[in-house]
């Protein structure tokens, strides 16, 4: 593999579903050209960066760097369209000065005291699909039958959505993020098909908003509706687009960490043992999941104003993407990158982000995962895989789509 073949891992979905290729790549491209210029015929040019430090560094520099107008990789629109003209605004779009005043007005409900307000909720719900694995008698897909369902049900209640309309949330979110991928897309996964499914988004927030408005309640879901930016209600699209980031990020990054934290585990028995001996290692092994998954792939930012990584000159208005699950395997912060050990310490991972566009669920992810493997592993006696694993063919956000195993428990 050479340098201009390990950089077609940026453009091709079906990269992120073979780790083996995908982080054989982005070794490479550490090593030989850790700012690598990427040319698409479908995609605007960019540059990869690859490294931990510089993954960083372009993070915290938000003076520098704006996630306006490219804030993730996608394909250039085939009808003219400037990639920017989203039908909603989202956080991950905003800059200052919008950025800090719309992230404050969920921060609270996110922050360590109000996350931790619903452990005893996370902790019954954990138990609930823990007693729904033994209920299976010892078989059962991973992620199709619990990881993709317990983080959507505590971000959906968090929300105040009603529990008949998850099951929707989850095609559309799957839908959404699976746009690449022929298993989830909608259709035949072209552009117009991901635009039908962010119309069904907008139509179902949009009726939602106007009932918060009209009879607001105690949920997160009325405080967007009925939040004020410098004294006027929150715009529609904007709302929507909080709505949609927080109904599909919240619950499908997670997700994606629990079920290839399963897989890891599956692959080094050393380390599923060492966990079941020592369930106290379940906070630093449930990071180590989320190092190892990286279910964010990549963000873009957008360089203000002339600049360099690494010597390597950016002009005003050129992008870059930023490699999550590459800097997670930076042998210059890591040690043994490649091996996954559940009691990592000090584990450095960028797959939460950094600086000010920082995750902002990134309490509630720990606090879902660690309840989980917190429940499960005590109970677990065996397991293993019960055939292939499969992983999603994405661009942006994915994981497992499906992890066939079997097991005891008690």
């Amino acid at each position: 593999m050479d340098i201009a073949e390990a950089a077609t891992v940026f453009t091709d979905p079906t990269a992120y579903a073979d780790n083996q290729r995908f982080h054989t790549a982005t070794a490479l491209l550490r090593r030989a050209a850790p700012v690598q210029r990427v040319e698409h015929e479908d995609f605007e040019s960019f540059y990869a960066i690859t490294k931990h430090d510089d993954v960083m560094t372009i993070s915290r520099g938000s003076d520098i760097w704006r996630n306006a107008p490219r804030p993730a990789l996608g394909p250039k629109p085939k009808d003219g369209r400037a990639a920017e003209d989203a039908p909603v605004r989202t956080l991950i779009q905003m800059d200052a000065p919008d950025h800090p005043v719309y992230r404050h007005i969920s921060a609270e409900w996110f922050k360590p005291l109000g996350v931790r307000r619903l452990a005893g909720r996370i902790a019954e719900l954990a138990k609930r699909y823990v007693d729904t694995m033994a209920d299976f008698g010892g078989a059962c897909d991973f992620f199709a039958d619990v990881a993709c369902h317990y983080p959507l049900y505590v971000i959906l209640s968090l929300l105040g959505l009603p529990e008949d309309d998850f099951p929707r949330m989850l095609k559309l979110t799957q839908e959404l993020f699976g746009a690449n991928d022929p298993d989830m897309a909608r259709g035949s996964g072209d552009e117009q098909a991901l635009m039908a499914a962010l119309l069904d988004f907008f139509t179902y927030f949009q009726a939602l908003t106007a009932d918060r408005r009209a009879n607001p309640t105690d949920d997160l879901a009325s405080v967007i509706a009925n939040a004020t930016i410098d004294g006027e209600p929150i715009g529609e699209l904007e709302a929507i687009g909080y709505y949609v980031l927080i109904a599909t990020a919240g619950h499908d990054t997670t997700s994606s960490a629990l079920a290839g934290g399963m897989h890891a585990l599956l692959q080094y028995p050393d380390q599923w043992r060492r966990l079941s001996e020592n369930p106290g290692l379940v906070p630093t092994a449930f990071d180590e999941m989320i190092r190892w998954v990286t279910p964010v792939k990549q963000f873009m930012r957008t360089a203000a104003r002339d600049t360099e990584i690494r010597g390597v000159p950016i002009a005003a208005g050129e992008s870059v993407l930023l490699s999550y699950p590459s800097a997670n395997r930076d042998e210059d912060v890591f040690d043994n990158p490649d091996t996954f050990d559940v009691g990592r310490t000090p584990n450095r991972h960028v797959a939460f982000g950094f600086g000010a566009h920082y995750c902002l669920g990134t309490h509630l992810a720990r606090l879902e995962g660690q309840a989980l493997y917190a429940e499960l592993v005590p109970r677990l006696r065996s397991i293993d895989l019960a055939g292939t694993p499969e992983y999603m063919e994405t661009l942006f956000v994915g994981g497992p789509k499906r992890l066939p195993i079997r097991y005891t428990m008690t």
